[in-house]
């Protein structure tokens, strides 16, 4: 268990920030911007939650922000070191079959979904973006740190676990905004 007795450390005043293992990078390095998107998603995640009533949902929603924690923890733990907090394949695998799940109740696509809908819907789309950014990021950090192949799978079936969960709280896909091609050329 983390505890925490003292939060400010002044240890980051030098622009630095500790790795797991007792390394430290430059809070500029792009291993830090990985890491960082990685919490933004997981802050809109929570703000996600507040509009969102489905028991199903929330209760995946909640398991995942703590799985972005271990996200961001195998993120920070050096490839090499051993013991460290890592994604599974299993928590992928999970997350595969929960799609395939809610995905099965929906109706099908006719075209692309624009970010809308119910709140709770238009917020996880916004998470959704969030998490395909931190995958950027984390595929743009992992050419200098390399990072775990499950990780940045995870990270990727996340961001269609978001899709599918904003088309769910959407009536089941019939309140779902759809694209029109050229609509506003008219």
């Amino acid at each position: 268990m983390v505890k925490l007795n003292k939060i400010y450390t002044r240890t980051g005043d030098d622009g630095t920030t500790g790795l797991v293992g007792g390394g430290r990078i430059s809070k500029a390095d792009p291993l830090m911007a990985a890491i960082g998107d990685v919490d933004e998603a997981n802050s809109a995640i929570g703000v996600a939650l507040v509009s969102i009533d489905d028991d199903g949902t929330a209760g995946g929603l909640r398991r995942i922000q703590n799985e972005l924690f271990d996200l961001g923890a195998d993120f920070a733990t050096p490839l090499d070191m051993e013991g460290g907090l890592r994604v599974t394949a299993e928590q992928i695998e999970r997350l595969e079959h929960e799609i395939d799940a809610m995905n099965a109740s929906l109706s099908p696509l006719t075209s692309f979904v624009l970010p809308g809908g119910a709140a709770g819907a238009a917020q996880l789309h916004l998470a959704r973006a969030i998490v395909r950014r931190a995958e950027r990021s984390a595929v743009a950090a992992s050419a200098d740190n390399p990072l775990t192949p499950e990780a940045l799978t995870y990270i990727n079936r996340l961001s269609d676990w978001l899709f599918v969960a904003a088309r769910r709280l959407n009536n089941l896909g019939a309140s779902d905004v759809l694209w029109v091609p050229g609509a506003s050329r008219r």
